[in-house]
């Protein structure tokens, strides 16, 4: 009975090892002496774990070849914010965009090089020369040659200063009470003044720097021991005292003459959500809600919006009444390519070919350098004649039936960047602007909280305008927040710096 139990041990120890491929000679020596019984459940047992493998090799080699493009089932018209990272192609296409040569780095031959300026101050002159010679250790002839190197290093003494502050407190007989002045240095009850808490967000919200790296930078290098509650907690109060800010940027990117507009998901306690992006030379403005539709566009413009809007083709942007649009013509470039990976019927190659044609003669037009619409009119004309005519065909392939579609609704606003010299055709620059957002919401993964979330929104709005604007962030934030603290006021929020931007 005690050899049974010992038998049926051994032979479950030995299974197990097999499902897990884990076997050396010693262990077959002992299954092989256990009997054929034995022999013939070990190999069931390896035959499963060989069937597993092969069930998982093959899912993987599914998703490969759905990331390739061969055999997937996303549509050509998917958003890039909802396709799995894995289905992504990681190399470039095949087809005709991957026939473009792309261009050599640097400036070309003959060009003026560009180099860093030299510092415009000398803080302190050292002197070098050699007592002997470092080859022989013979006496040295003294000659006047003599070169220069500038060098730029940090002190090795880097630290924060730390700032005693006595205040008198004062009995005034008129109000009856004891007065005190004023310390503009940091915010009531802070221990920290307001240029670390402008370089501790800056790094943060306009660098994508993560916490744990701020605080290590804070540490090591500055010899500042502050922890991640503690950032967070005055980060959220210089989000409310910049909220009249955040609010003006909202107003003047409502007034501007044009605006891109862009969004991309994000995620607030785990549920998905949205961060919109409204921008342009002057404003960016960002804006994170839990909707992706056109009440989020109602509830920002209002009843309309005066100026030009440029976008994609996302539809809740079709919602908002316009004084004019411009869709991205780059999107719909960049649909025909993938569309080009897996449909070769001979119908969409031609249909492709002539909208390609169509929308690359009304960009080389746009991009000469004599190129008014009254000198072109005639020209910009015979493009909309040339887009009627496509409209007015039909097609069987339904890529050609859905792209013919989404034309008729947009023809109108196709070529509006040829009636406006300083409208673009694309809407990169509000894509540019998101993408910091990107990037910091891969090192961050978004937000914990409604109030973290709000806070993100204000602080990015506030670093990417005055960057735009030529501004130094952290001299800009802390002369404002001196300001606040003496006035009780908000200055507004500083235009554009031509001399510096």
């Amino acid at each position: 009975m005690r050899s049974t139990a010992k038998q049926a041990e051994a032979l479950e120890r030995l299974v197990g090892a097999l499902r897990t491929g884990v076997c050396d000679q010693a262990a077959a020596r002992e299954l092989y002496a256990l009997g054929a019984e034995a022999v013939t459940l070990a190999l069931l047992a390896a035959a499963r774990r060989i069937a597993e493998q092969d069930a998982r090799l093959a899912l993987l080699e599914a998703q490969v070849s759905t990331a390739g493009g061969t055999a997937g089932t996303i549509a050509p018209s998917t958003p890039s914010g909802m396709i799995p990272v894995y289905a992504k192609p990681n190399v470039r296409p095949e087809g005709p965009a991957r026939g473009r040569r792309r261009k050599r780095p640097g400036a070309r031959n003959g060009h003026p090089g560009h180099h860093r300026p030299a510092p415009t101050r000398i803080d302190q002159r050292r002197e070098h020369r050699l007592k002997v010679c470092p080859c022989c250790g013979g006496p040295l002839q003294r000659c006047y040659h003599t070169r220069t190197r500038l060098i730029e290093d940090l002190p090795e003494d880097l630290h924060a200063v730390v700032t005693e502050h006595t205040i008198h407190r004062d009995y005034c007989p008129i109000c009856k009470k004891h007065v005190e002045p004023v310390v503009p240095d940091a915010l009531p009850n802070a221990t920290f003044g307001h240029r670390l808490v402008a370089f501790a967000s800056w790094c943060h919200y306009g660098l994508g720097v993560t916490l744990d790296q701020l605080s290590a930078i804070l540490q090591f290098h500055l010899q500042l021991k502050l922890s991640a509650g503690g950032l967070l907690a005055a980060w959220q109060r210089l989000a409310m005292i910049l909220l009249a800010w955040y609010e003006q940027l909202a107003e003047e990117a409502r007034k501007s003459a044009h605006l891109h507009a862009d969004e991309t998901g994000w995620r607030v306690q785990g549920q998905t959500c949205w961060l919109w992006c409204f921008a342009n030379g002057q404003v960016c403005y960002y804006l994170i809600d839990r909707c992706r539709g056109s009440p989020v566009l109602q509830r920002f413009f209002g009843e309309a919006f005066d100026g030009i809007l440029l976008h994609d083709f996302w539809a809740a942007y079709e919602s908002i009444d316009v004084a004019d649009r411009q869709y991205c013509l780059v999107h719909l470039l960049r649909e025909l390519e993938k569309v080009d990976q897996h449909n070769t019927s001979p119908e969409w190659r031609a249909f492709a070919k002539t909208l390609r044609r169509l929308l690359r003669d009304g960009i080389r037009l746009r991009k000469r350098p004599d190129f008014t619409p009254q000198r072109y009119r005639s020209r910009i004309l015979r493009l909309g004649r040339r887009l009627d005519a496509l409209i007015a065909t039909d097609g069987a392939d339904p890529d050609v039936r859905r792209l013919l579609k989404r034309l008729r609704r947009t023809q109108d606003h196709l070529f509006t960047f040829l009636d406006y010299p300083e409208i673009p055709f694309e809407n990169n620059f509000a894509e540019r602007q998101i993408r910091p957002a990107v990037v910091l919401r891969k090192n961050s993964q978004s937000n914990r909280s409604d109030r973290g979330a709000t806070t993100q929104a204000v602080l990015m709005s506030i670093y990417r305008t005055l960057r735009l604007r030529g501004h130094d962030p952290l001299q800009t934030l802390t002369d404002a927040l001196r300001t606040y603290l003496q006035t009780g006021q908000l200055p507004p929020l500083p235009a554009a710096n031509i001399a510096g931007g």
